[in-house]
């Protein structure tokens, strides 16, 4: 069936069993992207025999540009960025090079780092199927039993694995992968664009341990004079191996690269390979009640447009951004489904189960599966024709990225948008082409960051005593950070190095996925089976004592929730209800670092000192309008030392723009939510990077302020790209809320679904006056 009969098929059955109160169709914009053909060369010619033999077995007997071009440079001793659309082949644009080092001589090593043990897995079942004698890949990540890991370690030439686990199992035990270490070659980064924000500060400083643990075993230098062809100096080149990452399209690959790695890295962004025609459909949730401007769930909406698209055929993938969304996708799109072929998908499951998922897909067993990002990189999952994104997923990478899943064997794409009630989705819904047309983001990283910094200054210490004039890290830093953690007893200097004083590594101790240290598990509270586990910063707000926790379609109450043991008990739960957090938010001004006025009013952006306290939870039941439940909670307060940005706008200029002092908290909350809501179309995120405070008077700044803050630890640069905007952000704000169709304020302009005071007060009109005033004098 053509992709656009589909859809309107889907759209007239949904418009039957739950029609709109105001008769609009849910397809608002319908776009069809041309085809793209390809840009062939010829596989080289020196490449070795066997290698060409196998590529010919799996049917590639030409190159796509990029791909040529990648060989050549890495053959040239550069490291080397791929930044191409999925499915154009970036794993070519590794593979090859390791393979041709790996034929010419099996005793040169390799390294593959991906952000997920699925895509890691992917590659190994990859690099494997080329068959290659000379070719010893194994898998070394958590899931890997403790048996294995030795022989892994002696025999294995390519290791595939992640940054956690080389973070907390390689580089501390170095001494144990000391050949490996020694014969390491080439380093693969995959999805690179995933490392960014505090994960990506986190990644780059991995791998400067990385370099640092090669350069002490002389990376590279044991390779015999067959491991490499023939080939020019590149200029500049630093010892050690080779790096090659791949990333989808974004902004700023080389300098993203450049960052990761420290290292000069040349990109590659020319797309060879061919791509099928997609048809793009802007799809809104019907309304539900004119007067409060509700609408049907997002979350219901894509379950039923998943359903609709698996019952007519094509194998659909929905993306949504929480894990507790997929888990009820996937319920809701079992209707009239046969309950095997529709599944969740998403991190906390455990490694068995995601793997049944993936497999399923492969096999067609699975016709859909509604998922977290976890399935948005390069897993091959088989065919796939349809894509259903929940909500805007944070950019417009991710966006392109998740699409591009669909129509990966040369057939038609469907892609279906559907839109959430946010401010962000209802501007895109009214201005398409800032959707389909809109420029990427840059992703951003920060090793500089002391909380990133500190903790893998001291982690390479462990692995290698650690000079202050060294460039490994951040020069212009690195002494002072090395003086600090001498003041805190965590190093010592002797004979101007510096030294670790306790006897083990720290890297356990030190997430790297999140902002608050080790996760919690979540336990079957009758039988002590591992139900799943959520990050530490999570856990507070959604498993909490009382809680009600989704995981695979089943629902359990939270029975208690120990902080000391870090272990969340659990009962299964056959009810429909569900549960939110409430919690208060305090915020005070530690430094202003840049300040531009605008007339009277003025956008600061500096260093901010945050604490959160989750006070108790409402539980609901689904189209009630008042909690069936309402408790308190004891537990103590996060803080969270961070960078913001904040408006302050006087007294004087909202008496003159009609907003009254009873008014003005309603309507700094309303614009909070909306600039919130708004930030990802500036900044590479996702409104839960974010938080936000206001208040009619507050005591740092005397005035009506508006904070907006990164969140986590040392900030993640996300408030300082929207600083960087100018009037930008606070403009797009503005026209979100003015330009919505409700009289007083609904989800799709200013309510916020994590707001912990219950969306109250709320002032629309007030909000749309105040952003108004504060922009007057701003100038364009």
């Amino acid at each position: 069936m053509d992709p656009e009969t589909l859809l309107r098929d889907v759209q007239d059955e949904l418009a039957g069993r739950h029609p709109s109160t105001d008769g609009r169709p849910r397809i608002v914009h319908l776009r069809r992207l041309p085809p793209r053909r390809a840009d062939l060369v010829a596989v080289p010619e020196d490449l070795p025999a066997l290698l060409v033999g196998r590529l010919e077995l799996g049917g590639v007997r030409s190159l796509y540009r990029h791909q040529a071009e990648a060989l050549a440079q890495v053959r040239a001793g550069r490291h080397v960025v791929v930044a191409t659309g999925t499915a154009s082949g970036k794993s070519l644009c590794y593979q090859l090079p390791l393979l041709e080092r790996l034929v010419r001589d099996d005793k040169a090593c390799a390294l593959y780092l991906a952000p997920t043990k699925a895509l890691a897995r992917d590659q190994l079942a990859a690099l494997r199927g080329f068959r290659l004698p000379q070719v010893r890949a194994a898998a070394y990540d958590g899931d890997t039993p403790a048996r294995e890991r030795e022989a892994i370690r002696r025999t294995a030439n390519v290791v595939l694995t992640n940054p956690d686990m080389l973070h907390v199992g390689l580089l501390p035990q170095h001494a144990r992968w000391a050949d490996f270490f020694h014969r390491l070659e080439l380093v693969v980064v995959d999805e690179c664009h995933v490392a960014r924000g505090v994960f990506g500060s986190h990644v780059a400083a991995i791998l400067r341990r990385l370099r640092r643990v090669c350069e002490r075993y002389s990376a590279g230098a044991a390779a015999g004079p067959r491991a490499r062809p023939p080939r020019a100096s590149a200029p500049g080149r630093s010892p050690g191996p080779t790096f090659v990452l791949a990333t989808a399209t974004i902004a700023n690959p080389g300098g993203h690269a450049a960052n990761l790695a420290g290292l000069p890295v040349t990109e590659i962004t020319a797309d060879g390979s061919p791509h099928p025609g997609v048809v793009v459909a802007l799809w809104e949730p019907p309304l539900r009640d004119e007067r409060t401007g509700a609408r049907r769930s997002t979350i219901a909406e894509a379950g039923d447009v998943l359903g609709g698209l698996v019952r007519r055929g094509p194998a659909t993938l929905a993306f949504v951004r929480s894990r507790r969304g997929a888990e009820l996708i996937a319920r809701q799109a079992r209707d009239g489904v046969d309950e095997p072929a529709v599944m969740a998908y998403r991190a906390g499951l455990l490694g068995e189960e995601r793997r049944a998922v993936e497999r399923g897909l492969a096999e067609g067993r699975v016709r859909g599966v509604a998922t977290t990002d976890a399935l948005e990189l390069g897993i091959d999952v088989g065919e796939l024709d349809a894509v259903v994104v929940a909500g805007w997923p944070g950019t417009a990478a991710s966006l392109w990225q998740q699409a591009g899943r669909a129509g990966r064997r040369g057939r038609p794409a469907t892609v279906v948008f559907v839109a959430a009630d946010d401010p962000l989705d209802h501007y895109l819904l009214d201005h398409p082409d800032e959707l389909v047309g809109r420029p990427l983001e840059a992703a951003v990283v920060d090793v500089t960051n002391p909380y990133v910094l500190e903790p893998h200054v001291e982690c390479a210490a462990w692995e290698r005593p650690v000079a202050p004039d060294e460039d490994s890290f951040a020069p212009a830093v690195l002494p002072a950070t090395l003086e600090r953690l001498g003041e805190r007893g965590r190093l010592r200097a002797r004979a101007g190095r510096w030294f670790p004083t306790g006897r083990r590594s720290p890297a356990a101790g030190i997430g790297i996925r999140s902002a608050g240290g080790q996760p919690y598990a979540i336990v079957e509270a009758t039988t002590g089976a591992l139900i799943g586990e959520v990050d530490a910063a999570r856990a507070y707000r959604t498993v909490h004592t009382g809680a009600i926790y989704l995981h695979q379609g089943r629902a359990y109450r939270i029975r208690r929730l120990d902080l000391v043991e870090r272990v969340a008990l659990a009962d299964p739960y056959d009810g429909q209800d569900f549960t939110r957090p409430r919690s208060d938010t305090d915020i005070r001004v530690v430094r202003t670092t840049e300040r531009t006025a605008w007339g009277r009013c003025a956008l600061h952006l500096g260093r901010v000192a945050v604490t959160t306290r989750v006070l108790g939870y409402e539980r609901r039941r689904p189209g009630a309008p008042r909690p069936v439940e309402a408790a308190d909670l004891d537990l103590p307060p996060i803080d969270l030392a961070t960078q913001g940005l904040w408006l302050t706008l006087p007294d004087e200029v909202l008496t003159e723009a009609g907003v009254a002092r009873a008014r003005v908290p309603g309507a700094a909350h309303a614009a909070e939510h909306a600039a919130i809501g708004l930030l990802p179309l500036f900044s590479m995120c996702d409104r839960w990077d974010v938080g936000g405070v206001s208040t009619a008077r507050h005591p740092d700044t005397g005035v009506a302020t508006i904070f907006v803050y990164d969140g986590y630890p040392g900030g993640a640069g996300v408030t300082e790209r929207a600083f960087r905007t100018g009037t930008g952000h606070l403009r797009a704000t503005l026209a979100a809320i003015a330009g919505c169709r409700c009289a007083h304020g609904c989800p799709s302009c200013v309510q916020s679904p994590k707001c912990g005071n219950g969306n109250y007060p709320l002032d629309k009109p007030g909000a749309v006056a105040l952003l108004a005033a504060g922009l007057a004098d701003a100038g364009p």
